[in-house]
């Protein structure tokens, strides 16, 4: 199938070419313009009649994030039929998404669309158009396109066309027979091979892409292409501040170089392809990650460290008493890991000086009721020392009332040996035998002569 388009001839030379004077695009009558923004892109668009053409057949679509150009082609009130209808399905059929599959099919229902109209008597039978479609989401763009409007991406001032023509001469340019300059200039330039409005079976070329901060994407008619180069086009681009501005200077060049048909141009900035967020997501969520691995892992230790604690017994030092604790002696963040769940009566001062000692540090023992034994024992151990010393105590005692040097068989004092208070020995009561005085004086003067 092959449609042919009208186009009227014109000298071609250089938009820049010396002498030549710009023609401006302010003013003019039955121009198209529109522009805006959101946080993620910016774009502008301006469409024209051209020089020679008495209407403007071509139609554009600017529904963010969706952006169409159409070139109608049938005559008079029927290609800018063609081309409207064609935009308005598109826009109503169009994924929310970056989609090309989608996309694409959207365009293919606008092709049925423009053979039902005809057919309904809207327009003229034999009406058709192009449609060149992206969708673009964050750092990712869907394109479907039909016949010989295009796509360019300026990425980093270098400027490449990601569609392809479906035009007679574009084939003859692919089979290296001519330049893609003579392409613009060919008899033979009007003849579209693939269009919207006259198979039924149309298909759309559709594909996906992606496109980065900083990065200028333009969609417009054959008539800036066929109008200036490539080359030219990427210069204009590269040297417009804004989209709208790009918009603008691109038909101005179209127009310079000779207008000779409707130039539509739709020009698209990204401004934020979602990457930086996307990464900062990604970290986000890593780390996310991480600290429920790092929040498992410690709880599971915290579980195990738990279930180890509530399995230990030790015995400790309550208010100078022993006490019987369940877990482990010490603290984590300032929060004791044990609890006192016995008390005793058992003075901490009444043990040995060992055993003090150890209960300052905490005696493990295996459970409770071992623990209670413990405590049981060191009750026994502190009666037996107290029976003990009472014991002791009652032994020096007696040894103290009784004399040490006392002869253990030592036989009563009798009534002669006890001497008397006076410390006389009492005599008998007895009448002394009145001796012969011869006797008397005899002793007496024998004491006298012993005593001298």
């Amino acid at each position: 199938m092959t449609t042919e388009e009208t186009h009227i001839p014109a000298t071609q030379e250089p938009a820049n070419a010396p002498g030549r004077a710009e023609i401006p695009v302010e003013g003019r009558a039955g121009a198209d313009v529109a522009s805006g923004a959101n946080e993620f892109i910016s774009w502008g668009a301006r469409s024209d009649v051209g020089l020679v053409r008495g209407h403007n057949e071509d139609s554009f679509l600017l529904r963010t994030p969706l952006f169409v150009v159409s070139d109608g082609m049938g005559g008079h009130a029927a290609g800018e039929v063609a081309s409207s209808i064609a935009v308005e399905t598109i826009g109503e059929r169009a994924p929310g998404t970056a989609d090309d599959v989608l996309l694409g099919a959207a365009v293919e229902a606008a092709n049925a669309s423009v053979i039902k109209a005809a057919e309904e008597g809207v327009g003229k039978p034999g009406m058709g158009c192009t449609a060149t479609a992206v969708l673009i989401e964050k750092n990712k763009m869907a394109v479907a396109h039909v016949g010989d409007s295009r796509v360019y991406v300026l990425h980093h001032g270098t400027l490449v066309r990601i569609t392809h023509d479906h035009s007679y001469v574009e084939e003859l340019v692919d089979a290296g027979e001519i330049t893609a300059d003579e392409a613009r200039t060919h008899p033979s330039r009007s003849i579209i091979t693939r269009a919207l409005g006259s198979d039924p079976d149309m298909y759309a070329d559709h594909f996906s892409l992606e496109v980065n901060d900083g990065d200028r994407i333009i969609l417009c008619s054959d008539g800036l292409s066929s109008m200036i180069s490539d080359s030219e086009i990427e210069s204009v681009a590269v040297s417009s501040a804004t989209p709208q501005q790009a918009a603008d200077n691109l038909v101005s060049a179209a127009l310079t170089a000779g207008g000779a048909d409707n130039v539509t141009v739709v020009v698209v900035d990204v401004l934020d392809d979602g990457l930086v967020d996307e990464v900062r997501k990604r970290i986000a969520k890593s780390v996310a990650g991480i600290a429920a691995i790092i929040i498992g892992i410690a709880l599971v230790v915290a579980l195990i460290a738990f279930t180890f604690i509530r399995g230990e017994w030790f015995l400790g030092i309550n208010n100078g008493t022993v006490g019987l604790y369940r877990g482990v002696q010490g603290s984590f963040l300032g929060v004791p890991t044990y609890e006192l769940v016995g008390t005793s009566a058992v003075n901490v001062s009444d043990l040995p000086v060992a055993i003090q000692d150890q209960l300052e540090q905490g005696i493990r023992v295996n459970g409770e009721d071992a623990g209670r034994e413990v405590i049981n024992s060191y009750h026994q151990q502190i009666d037996e020392e107290k029976l003990r010393a009472a014991e002791i105590a009652e032994t020096a005692r007696s040894e103290t009332e009784t004399p040490a040097d006392a002869p253990e068989d030592a036989p009563a004092n009798t009534p002669q040996d006890a001497a008397p208070e006076g410390g006389q020995e009492e005599q008998p009561a007895e009448e002394p035998e009145a001796p012969a005085p011869e006797q008397t004086e005899q002793t007496g003067a024998e004491s006298q002569d012993g005593g001298e």
